[in-house]
């Protein structure tokens, strides 16, 4: 009888405990939930006593009631009530209001407010005086590569992420990351958002979205909701180094822009040594114009402008930034640029001083001789020659891989004789191949349609050999 008095009673006594601990719990939540409210801009971080989630202060503060109805509409409610390292960027139900704009949360689907709101959390524990000017990932993420979204976060000014939001109470520590408090609803960056917000971007902003008589609508193409492209923009300093661009007709500076642009949602680590196409399109054809990628050390375009910063990924595609305006490329341009065809390039200047075919190839479209068409021998197709040492020899082959006045692309190659600035070749077009007077076998096409501004070149695995004199 005695015993079970005393376990009753220490029941008793563990339940009131309890309650206590709950009760102090809560009047101390509210305290600080009463000083958030009142105070304004400032450092002083905050601690949640006890053992508080980020999922249990949204819980317990009713300014932020519509948001715990989303988490608990997406179920993210359960990831950020248990273990991790978060950052939440917490709208108050003021900014629901303003984001929702009369409609009810039950109008928007659920996988875009899931979207949304992934877009407020950081995968990482980021105080305020961690965060910087620039790009941060949060764990949205962009439908097409499934790459996370950026967010810019710009400190000049307190901290405002992607233009738009405020942190109004900075540094609320849970034990599962932190809460910085914002003024509005962080909608999905575009592109354009990006561009739009970063300094870096600001004369490439300009000229895309300010110049008239471009037939092409920038503005709408980085920011369309299902646009799924890769931007490589160049920054102020590149636009510095590029000069004076009122020499630019309308039409040339319009194709500049679209070759910075390449179809699809390309990030960084899918990026590989090959050839791509941009937006930009050969004369008044609907042909794309070729872009060489190279990643053997970081990634460059065309040989001439580097990655400087990779994978500011928007919802509808992503930006790299590069270091130089990638200008329309000649067959030239490429020729340089990729490595397999070194020793054609030696070929084209060391080896013939007397024929400035560097020039000659890179000659405009609409001037005579281009365009041109081009079979460039790979090195391996020279190294199984003895390249001539007479100047004269030398340039008699190069003229006899050189279609001039004609971008004779893959589809428009027919069988028979083609003749090039040193007599006929043969071209098998179903194979593809193409056969010199003095060779004993074909050569294969084994690259086709690479598209220069002024003319086109097709690798080939031989080396034509005009007939023998």
């Amino acid at each position: 009888m005695f015993y079970q008095l005393f376990h009753h009673r220490t029941i008793n006594y563990k339940i009131k405990t309890n309650n206590m601990k709950n009760f102090f719990k809560k009047a101390f939540l509210a305290l600080c939930i009463i000083s958030i409210a009142s105070c304004s801009d400032d450092d002083d971080t905050i601690f949640i006593p006890d053992s508080m989630t980020i999922a249990d202060f949204v819980a317990d503060n009713a300014d932020y009631s519509s948001l715990l109805a989303a988490l608990q509409r997406t179920g993210l409610d359960v990831a950020l009530n248990g273990t991790g390292t978060f950052t939440v960027f917490a709208p108050n139900n003021a900014a629901f209001t303003e984001f929702l704009d009369g409609a009810s949360l039950e109008d928007v689907p659920v996988a875009t407010l899931e979207q949304v709101l992934r877009n407020h959390v950081l995968g990482t524990t980021e105080t305020a005086a961690d965060l910087t000017t620039g790009y941060v990932k949060n764990i949205a993420t962009e439908a097409n590569s499934g790459a996370n979204i950026s967010m810019y976060i710009n400190t000049t000014s307190g901290v405002v992420i992607n233009g738009e939001s405020t942190v109004t109470t900075p540094d609320i520590m849970t034990d599962n990351g932190v809460i910085h408090a914002v003024d509005k609803v962080i909608s999905l960056p575009t592109m354009l958002t990006f561009v739009g917000l970063d300094s870096n971007f600001s004369t490439l902003a300009t000229v895309a979205t300010t110049t008239t008589g471009f037939n092409t609508d920038f503005a709408a193409v980085l920011s369309g909701e299902d646009s799924d492209l890769t931007l490589l923009a160049p920054d102020n300093d590149a636009f510095t180094d590029l000069g004076d661009i009122s020499g630019f007709s309308t039409a040339d500076l319009e194709q500049v822009l679209l070759n910075h642009v390449i179809a699809g949602t390309n990030v960084s680590t899918a990026l590989t040594t090959t050839y791509s196409n941009t937006l930009a399109t050969y004369g008044d054809t609907m042909n794309n114009i070729s872009i060489y990628i190279n990643t053997d050390s970081g990634v460059s375009f065309n040989g001439i402008s580097d990655v400087s910063e990779a994978d500011i990924v928007a919802s509808n595609g992503v930006i790299h930034k590069v270091d130089a305006v990638i200008t329309l490329p000649t067959v030239v341009t490429f020729a340089t640029a990729d490595a397999n065809f070194s020793t054609l390039v030696a070929a084209l200047t060391t080896l013939t001083p007397s024929t400035d075919f560097a020039s000659i190839l890179s000659t405009a479209l609409g001037t005579d001789p281009a365009p041109f068409t081009v079979f460039a021998p790979t090195d391996d197709a020279f190294a199984a020659i003895t390249v001539p040492t007479d100047e004269n020899e030398v340039a008699a082959i190069l003229n006899y891989h050189v279609v001039g006045g004609a971008n004779v692309r893959s589809t428009d190659l027919v069988d028979g004789p083609v003749t090039t600035l040193n007599g006929d070749v043969t071209i098998d077009a179903s194979a593809p191949s193409v056969t010199g007077a003095g060779n004993t076998s074909a050569s294969n096409i084994i690259v086709v349609d690479v598209q220069a501004a002024n003319g086109v070149i097709h690798a080939i695995d031989q080396v034509l050999l005009p007939a023998a004199n």
